[in-house]
């Protein structure tokens, strides 16, 4: 009997224990996973701390966003690239209000002098840069080309092509018959631009009209490219001159010295009645917002003056 009870006693006493251990595990916590939670909780603060300051430096406006500019850009030259130059201006300004661009038109050879001298920031010129004012440091950029037509009425079948000092001379006067030409024995019909064209005055220039005597008093002026096509087209002993996006078939357009009439050629320089537009500057005087104006006058936005005027684009 004693013996019985003593088995019992151990019994529970072994129950206690196991119960005992079971009670330990569920409430302490290994080594290995402390470490872990406390490592969890670390990175989430971390995270937490560079989220912040990221907001923080966002907010304070610490870093400017790309592509905000501002200061004053100081542009002089040619008069020729004055109706292109301002809409480019104009839309720049409108798109970086803290930015103002001063346009000077006082001539190509003014331009280049005051971009060497420090006048300017840019310089704007209608005509390629001469060998004795090139420099190393001076950089060029081209974005537009000018390109003029001559224009004839499609029943002149004779007349195909013209030269410089032919042109020259009808425009001054001295040839009126279109006979000394290779054409029919009818005076010439000469049609020319108002004074203060830009197609006109470059014309004239690359013709050389001034050497020639200037232009005769019996041309006729009319204002624009659409009036000079409409009147070579209802006249046909007429002349004139228009920009390339003025040639259709109402016209008919003349080889000058032998050269088509066309983009690719004027770009080129083949064609002789064409010429470049160009900023001149120096990288270390252009400031930023200069650089910023030259990027935007050869992209598709700046190109759209150019087309709105008659030039040709650079692409």
């Amino acid at each position: 009997m004693k013996k019985l009870i003593a088995m019992a006693v151990v019994g529970i006493m072994t129950l206690g224990l196991v119960a005992c251990g079971s009670n330990t595990g569920t409430t302490e916590t290994s080594p290995s996973t402390t470490a872990a939670t406390e490592a969890g909780a670390g990175d989430t603060q971390a995270a937490t701390t560079e989220a912040a300051s990221s907001e923080s430096a966002s907010a304070d406006g610490s870093e400017a966003p790309a592509g905000d500019i501002s200061g004053n850009i100081v542009i002089t030259g040619s008069t020729s690239v004055e109706k292109i130059l301002n809409d480019m201006k104009d839309e720049f300004e409108a798109q970086n209000p803290d930015v103002t661009i001063e346009y000077t038109g006082s001539g190509s050879s003014a331009g280049i002098t005051d971009t060497k001298s420090g006048t300017n920031n840019i310089g704007a010129a209608s005509r390629e840069i001469k060998d004795e004012e090139k420099e190393d440091a001076l950089k060029t950029e081209v974005f537009a080309y000018d390109g003029i037509a001559i224009i004839v009425n499609p029943a002149n079948e004779a007349v195909k092509d013209i030269t410089e000092e032919q042109l020259a001379d009808i425009y001054s006067g001295k040839i009126t018959n279109w006979k000394d030409v290779g054409g029919n024995d009818e005076d010439i019909f000469v049609v020319s631009r108002e004074e203060s064209s830009g197609t006109r005055s470059a014309f004239e220039e690359l013709i050389k009209l001034e050497d020639a005597g200037g232009l005769s008093g019996n041309a006729s002026v009319s204002e624009g490219n659409g009036p000079v096509q409409a009147a070579v087209a209802g006249n046909e002993n007429a002349i004139g001159y228009v920009s390339f996006s003025f040639i259709d078939d109402t016209v008919k357009s003349l080889t000058v010295a032998g050269v088509e009439p066309t983009a690719e050629l004027a770009k080129s320089g083949e064609y002789p009645l064409s010429r470049p537009f160009l900023f001149c500057y120096y990288d270390d005087k252009v400031t930023d917002a200069g650089k910023a104006f030259l990027e935007f006058a050869i992209s598709e936005e700046g190109q759209a003056a150019v087309d709105n005027h008659g030039g040709i684009r650079v692409d």
